[in-house]
């Protein structure tokens, strides 16, 4: 059997949502598996007030409703709490590349805070499964461990089964997956992107943008000759993560004319 090696603590995180638009839905609940590097578990769990209507078809996949959450702090009020639960922690989840680790940024963005990724590796234990077998949360956790997905959709049996399936990952694997993080974020890592939500990528060092009428054209080329689709992308629907590393190139760009 491959154990999971760690050199320092990896955070298995699971969130339910309001919904799947990380630019307009929140957070409701959230659950953290910390898993230390002598084996230890820390676990956080902890529901939030959206500041906005859940709607039924949320509540029907999840089960938490408006009432649920009425009484629960707002997300700004916990951000520091964890934030600093995470501290020095990498990163694994469920999809977690593409949706729990983008709205978790969104959120600490709304709250007024960074939340730091450029020292954190990512491993997204759906895209072992995808690439090895090609099923589900629930049929992953029934393929690798055997058992019945209880509670899903509940953040913290979610992100436990994550866990779980990730070590019987390693087990089954063990010819082609080396047991530590580094080895695990380099499998999972997907293409380039410069924001989440992969509005632009980067490729051979260059930004560029992965949508719309300029998809596939550098960032910097495009807001030489029309600097006023900043101002519309900063204006329109766009995830703050985007905005921000808009702006980034933005500034980047006006600090090297002057």
């Amino acid at each position: 059997m491959s154990a999971l090696q760690l050199t320092r603590p990896l955070a298995f995180i699971d969130l339910e949502t309001t919904g799947t638009n990380v630019a307009t839905d929140r957070i409701i609940e959230f659950a953290i598996i910390k898993v230390m590097p002598d084996r230890s578990v820390q676990t956080k769990v902890k529901r939030i007030n959206p500041g906005i209507p859940i709607p039924p078809a949320s509540t029907a996949i999840h089960g938490i409703s408006d009432e649920d959450v009425k009484d629960q702090p707002l997300f700004k009020q916990v951000s520091n709490e964890l934030k600093q639960f995470m501290e020095h922690c990498d990163i694994a989840g469920y999809n977690s590349n593409r949706f729990d680790i983008p709205m978790l940024v969104e959120e600490f963005l709304r709250a007024g805070q960074t939340f730091e990724v450029d020292s954190r590796r990512f491993i997204d234990v759906q895209k072992i499964f995808h690439l090895m077998e090609k099923r589900t949360l629930g049929a992953a956790y029934k393929f690798y461990c055997d058992k019945e997905l209880v509670n899903a959709h509940s953040a913290e049996a979610d992100a436990m089964a994550t866990f779980e399936i990730l070590e019987a990952q390693l087990t089954r694997y063990d010819a082609l997956l080396k047991p530590d993080v580094d080895a695990l974020a380099a499998f999972t890592k997907e293409d380039d992107y410069v924001d989440f939500a992969r509005r632009i990528i980067m490729q051979n060092g260059v930004e560029l943008f992965n949508f719309g009428k300029y998809k596939g054209r550098p960032v910097r080329d495009v807001l030489k000759v029309e600097p006023q689709y900043y101002d519309w992308m900063m204006k329109a629907d766009f995830p703050l993560n985007t905005k921000q590393k808009l702006t980034e190139i933005y500034h980047s760009m006006m600090l090297k004319k002057s």
